[in-house]
């Protein structure tokens, strides 16, 4: 019987107590809801894509509510989606009237030739593919305004939020979603999006989702090279140690990443002081959830 899977993440950054418990709460919920899908027979990439939403939601990570804002004040959001069947991907960046990128990341997926569509381009697909628009104040939670006046960054906050998924035909999938950086400038594209760089997936490999400074992680495409170390023979695990250490010794950046291989073997690794993570597998029926 093939294995299934579901591993989330809210974020490799330095998490305070106070928010401890809200982001042990919010990671089990995507657990769940991920969970939900696969463990009645669906895809891996509707598993990924629902724990996603998820996320966004919860205004306590930087992700859809809640993102961190730019410099003008604005909060402009990324987010991709990854089948490992087919290598085809759909991604968003920079948009500011998606509620939920992932969302629209999926119908890119879909419905587009294209696989990362940014802007105004990307709302316009939105817009002719039924999805409604959102007034982007929604995202600007009181939190979030307060840190943008007073141009404080009072902790190392690298609030990404992303899964990975297998599914009972064998077939992974991975998804990332995110605001940025906090104050980034406007028009500022980070890894999260980008193949390879926040988000991989490939059924010969492993399905990865990456968070941590976009631009180191762009530099050694960590996720990419954490699928090849799997398809090399690494277990998850050691992958996810060996993109850490590229990380480190290539890089003055920090970061995590979710590993899951096709026999449904999970890894994780950080080198910031948390990384908000759990896992629920059919070899482990109740969800792990460590901050």
């Amino acid at each position: 019987m093939t294995p299934i899977a579901i591993v989330v993440h809210g974020g490799a950054w330095d998490v305070p107590p106070e928010l401890a418990e809200p982001c042990r709460q919010g990671v089990s919920r995507a657990i769940e809801r991920g969970w939900a899908v696969i463990n009645a027979g669906g895809a891996a990439l509707d598993a990924c894509e629902e724990a996603v939403v998820e996320l966004e939601e919860e205004p306590v990570f930087d992700a859809g509510i809640g993102s961190h804002l730019n410099r003008d004040g604005k909060a402009q959001l990324d987010a991709i989606i990854m089948d490992g069947r087919s290598l085809k991907s759909g991604a968003v960046a920079c948009v500011e009237h998606i509620r939920n990128p992932i969302r629209l990341a999926r119908r890119i997926l879909d419905q587009s030739d294209h696989m990362l569509l940014s802007g105004y381009g990307a709302e316009q697909f939105a817009t002719e593919h039924d999805m409604p628009l959102c007034d982007p104040s929604i995202f600007s939670i009181a939190a979030e305004v307060q840190r943008w006046s007073e141009r404080v960054q009072h902790k190392l906050r690298l609030g990404t939020v992303g899964a990975v998924a297998l599914d009972q035909f064998g077939n992974l999938a991975a998804a990332t979603s995110t605001g940025g950086t906090f104050f980034k400038y406007p028009g500022r594209v980070g890894d999260s999006p980008l193949v390879g760089c926040g988000c991989y997936a490939d059924n010969e490999g492993a399905a990865i989702s990456a968070t941590g400074h976009g631009e180191s992680v762009m530099k050694i495409v960590m996720s990419k090279l954490a699928n090849d170390l799997v398809a090399s023979g690494k277990s998850p695990q050691q992958a996810a140690d060996a993109a850490l250490e590229a990380l480190r010794r290539r890089t003055a950046g920090r970061g995590g990443l979710i590993v899951l291989d096709r026999h449904g073997r999970v890894g994780f690794g950080f080198s910031t002081n948390n990384l908000v993570r759990g896992f629920r597998t059919s070899r482990q029926p109740v969800a792990v959830v460590s901050i």
